[in-house]
């Protein structure tokens, strides 16, 4: 493969936190082989299913903290994957919104979405609709709002920790008062609607 191809494949990888997935490197023009040879050669390594890393050589791009997300949302939109988001603890975290350390991260999906890659250990999927509304982007990943976030966690039971990151995220200006106020109000209603089922 011409160096100017590995160069290529390198640079959009250092983009995305030195991520790409087999989708992007078939988009650049690359056969399977040649991913195949960028992998003995020891440029890449595979990570996931459809998923590589750049091997960092010094001079490309290093993981920083965002990257496990991110190839946690490449694993799941690789091969034409459906579009998700991280959710839940972890996308308090990342917002910062919240002290807990999630062990796993939260992936939403959507309801009807068939993942043909075996679920990764460290990933806890939920279903669930996803509006525009819904999704926000943050340094190029996608999180569900502070909103949906929340909501969320009361779905699932956790309303004391849903009630906390609301107070975070008014206190850290996420939310406006008025936000607030109807947020909280969002909540209970929520939380009487799992009651009833």
């Amino acid at each position: 493969m011409p160096k100017s191809r590995v160069n290529d494949v390198l640079a959009l990888a250092s983009a995305q936190d030195g991520y790409i997935t087999t989708r992007e490197v078939a988009n650049a023009g690359i056969t399977r082989r040649a991913l195949a040879g960028m992998v003995e050669r020891g440029w890449l390594e595979r990570v996931a299913r459809g998923v590589y890393r750049v091997v960092n050589r010094g001079e490309h791009h290093e993981a920083d903290l965002l990257s496990p997300y991110r190839e946690v949302v490449m694993w799941a939109q690789s091969h034409r994957g459906p579009r998700v988001a991280l959710s839940h603890e972890t996308a308090l975290a990342i917002l910062g919104i919240t002290d807990a350390n999630p062990t796993r991260i939260h992936l939403t999906v959507p309801q009807r979405a068939r993942l043909r890659r075996v679920p990764l250990p460290h990933v806890i999927l939920h279903r669930g609709t996803l509006d525009d509304q819904d999704i926000i982007d943050y340094k190029g990943l996608p999180l569900t709002s502070v909103r949906r976030t929340i909501l969320d966690l009361v779905r699932s039971g956790s309303i004391c920790f849903a009630q906390d990151a609301l107070n975070e995220a008014r206190k850290e200006g996420f939310v406006s008062k008025i936000e607030f106020t109807k947020l909280r109000r969002e909540m209970m209603d929520t939380k009487s609607a799992s009651r009833k089922n």
